[in-house]
């Protein structure tokens, strides 16, 4: 049984007979972003897998495999001086972590193109990202709305609560 919070969960996301499927990862992966991509690469899925992750009320992580190519995208870089998974995504971005003077702005960074081919832009994901109002689960059914999956990503999530 998977133990999944009301804030902290992780998603496989993939095509399966031209429908998409989603079922809810280990939280333990919301805090590992290695064994977060090892578990995405365990689902195979002709159109490359999509990892999604919701920490707290802070920040999402996303990750799209295709192929050998790993995509990944952080919503709010300032995540990273207290989140572990944050951390690692700068560190696996080779991007530094920001100093307290750069802690003043929400701003997205990693592969905002990650969905751009399945109709998800980059401006609109930055909107996304960058809406105060959403938390970050709710930022996630945006973007599972927009790309299709909607359905599939709530029923996974609504099997573990």
């Amino acid at each position: 049984m998977t133990d999944v919070d009301a804030t902290d969960f992780a998603v496989v996301v993939y095509r399966e007979d031209d429908r998409w499927e989603a079922e809810i990862l280990p939280v333990a992966l919301t805090e590992d972003l290695a064994g977060l991509i090892h578990a995405l690469r365990q689902q195979p899925s002709l159109g490359g897998t999509i990892g999604l992750v919701s920490v707290g009320d802070d920040f999402f992580v996303a990750i799209r495999l295709l192929g050998d190519e790993v995509m990944v995208f952080l919503s709010d870089v300032t995540a990273s001086v207290d989140w572990p998974l944050a951390g690692q995504v700068l560190d696996h971005l080779d991007i530094p972590i920001p100093e307290d003077e750069e802690l003043d702005q929400v701003l997205p960074v990693g592969d905002m193109s990650i969905f751009a081919d399945l109709g998800l832009d980059e401006m609109e994901l930055g909107a996304i990202s960058g809406d105060l109002e959403l938390y970050p689960d709710e930022m996630l059914l945006s973007v599972a709305g927009r790309i299709g999956f909607a359905t599939a990503f709530e029923r996974a999530l609504d099997a573990v609560v």
